[in-house]
């Protein structure tokens, strides 16, 4: 991190005593509380012909400024845009001190008529001026070149620890977060026009079941219990529909206990929802339906770029079994996964490392993200997962050592995962005993017994099917990020020095 720098610290110190001297003339600018305003910038530049000569008031950031003698042009910012204005000291008078102690990064009001300048940029010619907030930190504008500032900030970790002058310096920043704003609400719009009912379930667990990944764990004092921040959303989502909500689906945070990456964030957002009565292909629709739904509101087609490819939304997409894929890609036959031995010299003919691995299905999954992964640039559901590997999801009926399980692939990465859901009591506390003795025997990931849920299943859940997309990387593939980090306003960071 940067620590501010001897010229900095001058720059600081100026806008301070600037403050002190519009504090000293009875403007200051902190003790404004509102502005009223009638246009926002975007309002006068698409409605020049009505509004000029007409008298508005607009509000926003400071982010250029040229003086010329006895007047100055400027440019402020506003939620909707960019609108230059004209100040001239015999119109202004006295407030026209305003604009001599006006820096980059202040928040100014001002009113006049609208009119255009002789190089024919849509103005306002400026007739009174109020101070609304002095920025006392110099915005990494940089330089200013014509009219235009140079946008600064190159530093990324800076970028993602002030998040606050990021979104202030740099529009495509702004544009992102716009985006995945929109992004989520068309979830929502989907969904509810599909009569699906919106819930929330608990972030605090005492079992944190619903996926394989470690914990975080806290500590209540009224009730003198440990307990879990959620994982997933599954396991109470299932319950509500034992409970006779027939299809519900939530948005909300997880938060998982592992390292960061370019892929990965501790806490991040999850979208899951359950149908009663639908099996996996109904899901496998329904997620084509949603990514369709998306890209139209966003793009207004099917198709999309990320990373330089064109991906193409069009139903229906691929379905691949997971055997066949590392068939495919890695040249390794189905019968090779019939015992751990002949996985695991499966996997070192491949260069893999075989030390940790102790399942079929494990091996399975690593050799398909290190091989078949890579291709699936376009949309493609992987199919029939190893049973090892989806303690939630039901048997495949003939091949009861695979699961009727499908991940989502676009952009030759995973988006979502999704089940046709155990209903089966017995079958559940099975695969919840088999992952327990994964627990007991050191591996923290595995899914953890959870005896209310099986009750709850003892009580009768229809045929469902279940979707899980993290928001986060859906976000990534819609705004072309390769980064979680550019796509989360605030991400997790190891703590400033």
């Amino acid at each position: 991190m940067n620590l501010p720098s001897e010229q900095d610290n001058e720059l600081i110190r100026m806008r301070a005593a600037k403050l002190q001297e519009l504090r000293e003339m009875g403007l200051d600018p902190f003790a404004v509380e509102r502005y009223e305003r009638t246009h926002l910038a975007s309002d006068i530049l698409s409605s020049f012909e009505e509004l000029e000569s007409q008298t508005v008031r607009v509000a926003g950031r400071v982010s250029s400024i040229r003086e010329m003698g006895k007047a100055s042009f400027a440019h402020i910012e506003d939620r909707s845009g960019k609108i230059q204005l004209y100040f001239r000291k015999d119109d202004l008078a006295e407030a026209y001190q305003v604009v001599r102690l006006m820096d980059l990064g202040d928040f100014i009001g001002a009113e006049g008529f609208v009119f255009r300048t002789r190089t024919g940029e849509i103005s306002i010619h400026v007739k009174n001026v109020v101070m609304l907030s002095k920025s006392l930190r110099p915005p990494p504008y940089g330089k200013q070149k014509g009219d235009e500032q140079w946008y600064g900030l190159q530093d990324v970790e800076q970028r993602y620890r002030q998040r606050y002058v990021d979104l202030i310096v740099n529009p495509d920043s702004r544009e992102v977060f716009e985006k995945r704003s929109k992004i989520i609400r068309a979830i929502r719009n989907f969904y509810d026009s599909r009569d699906y009912l919106e819930v929330e379930t608990p972030v605090l667990q005492s079992v944190a079941g619903g996926a394989a990944a470690r914990p975080f764990l806290t500590y209540h004092n009224a009730l003198d219990h440990q307990f879990h921040l959620r994982i997933s959303l599954e396991l109470y989502l299932k319950r509500l529909v034992v409970g006779g909500f027939e299809r519900v689906y939530e948005i909300g945070r997880v938060f998982r206990n592992e390292g960061l990456s370019t892929r990965h964030n501790p806490e991040f957002t999850l979208l899951e929802s359950y149908e009663a009565y639908s099996n996996l292909e109904d899901v496998m629709k329904l997620v084509e339906d949603l990514f369709n739904y998306i890209c139209q509101e966003v793009y207004g087609r099917s198709k999309f770029t990320y990373q330089g490819h064109e991906i193409d939304l069009t139903p229906p997409w691929p379905r691949v079994p997971m055997l066949e894929g590392i068939r495919k890609y890695a040249g390794v036959e189905p019968e090779e996964f019939a015992t751990l031995e002949s996985a695991k010299a499966a996997m070192e003919r491949l260069g893999l490392p075989t030390e940790q691995e102790d399942m079929v299905g494990g091996i399975m999954e690593k050799i398909h993200e290190r091989f078949t992964q890579p291709n699936l640039i376009q949309p493609t559901f992987i199919t029939d997962f190893p049973i090892e590997t989806s303690p939630l999801a039901k048997k495949v009926p003939d091949n009861p050592e695979l699961t009727r399980r499908f991940e989502i692939y676009i952009g030759a990465q995973e988006t979502g995962n999704a089940f046709s859901e155990i209903n089966d009591p017995i079958d559940q506390r099975e695969r919840f005993i088999m992952q327990s003795a994964r627990r007991a025997a050191g591996d923290v990931e595995a899914h953890p017994m959870d005896e209310d849920f099986i009750r709850a299943l003892e009580y009768g859940m229809p045929p469902t099917g279940g979707l899980g997309i993290g928001i986060d990387r859906l976000i990534m593939l819609f705004t072309d990020q390769d980064a979680v980090r550019d796509i989360i306003l605030f991400p997790q960071m190891k703590p400033e020095k």
